[in-house]
């Protein structure tokens, strides 16, 4: 009997993870995107799209496709998918694995404001930053609408897909872009764009660090945006790596108990 797992995936790290899953026997794995950007990095796993309905509509989809484990690989900002998979996964009795990379540190030098959410962070630039300074917004083209009040400053938005709508913005720039980013790149931009200040979320891992050091290099704030609390999974991880060795394990666990049970 296959082993399938479902992968809620989306981010880098759930796509290496897919990687490393193509050529391992005995597993089934699905990649799940929710649909929130435009143009995904295709993986080359069998791939859903969209949402699930809630929790008892992803209940019903683990349930009719007979999965055996959960890997909740999603950005560590989707929280209600990480809540809807814990729930889900308690109430079935379904292992949950959490691809959990660890979140960015302030190094010496830094100069961070930590907030506790979107409307913060930008209550938060008014403080740190004059009329006609730069912003430099990298927390994704759906927060957007929390940075409409922000009076007299350009704002230079990077994202991957551009915003639909477009914000209520009376001065800003678009910058359609992905990961991973130089560090030279990201002095560039600080310096092209004369930035006074950086707004992102504390999304963690290597594929965005270099605008933090560039930030640091430049002496300029960088609000940061708390990860918000996400419920216990089963088992959590820090590297894909670690993932597919827990999921072949526990395929060696069940092939273990179905040839014993044939035996008896």
């Amino acid at each position: 009997m296959p082993f399938r797992i479902l992968i809620l995936g989306g981010t880098r790290d759930a796509m290496t993870l897919a990687e490393q899953l193509l050529d391992q026997p005995g597993l089934e794995p699905t990649y799940s995107l929710a649909g929130r950007t435009r143009r995904p990095l295709p993986p080359a796993l069998p791939t859903r799209r969209g949402g699930f309905g809630g929790i008892e509509g992803l209940k019903q989809w683990l349930t009719d496709h007979d999965i055996a484990a959960v890997v909740d690989a999603t950005h560590p900002f989707a929280a209600e998918m990480s809540h809807n998979a814990a729930v889900a996964c308690r109430e079935l009795d379904l292992p949950l694995g959490r691809l959990d990379r660890a979140p960015w540190e302030a190094q010496p030098g830094d100069n961070w404001h930590p907030v506790a959410d979107l409307h913060e962070a930008a209550h938060k630039a008014t403080e740190l930053t004059a009329p006609g300074d730069t912003l430099w917004l990298t927390t994704g083209r759906t927060s957007l609408p929390a940075f409409e009040g922000i009076p007299d400053r350009h704002l230079l938005v990077r994202c991957v897909d551009p915003p639909d709508p477009e914000p209520a913005f009376p001065d800003w720039t678009l910058i359609e872009d992905r990961g991973p980013y130089s560090l030279d790149g990201e002095r560039r931009l600080i310096t092209d764009h004369n930035v006074a200040a950086l707004i992102t979320k504390n999304s963690g891992g290597q594929a965005a660090r270099p605008k933090l050091d560039a930030a640091r290099e430049a002496g300029i704030p960088v609000i940061i945006i708390d990860r918000p609390p996400l419920p216990p999974a089963t088992h959590t991880f820090q590297s894909p790596e670690a993932v597919r060795d827990w999921l072949s394990q526990a395929l060696s666990v069940v092939e273990a108990y179905q040839e014993g049970a044939g035996e008896s």
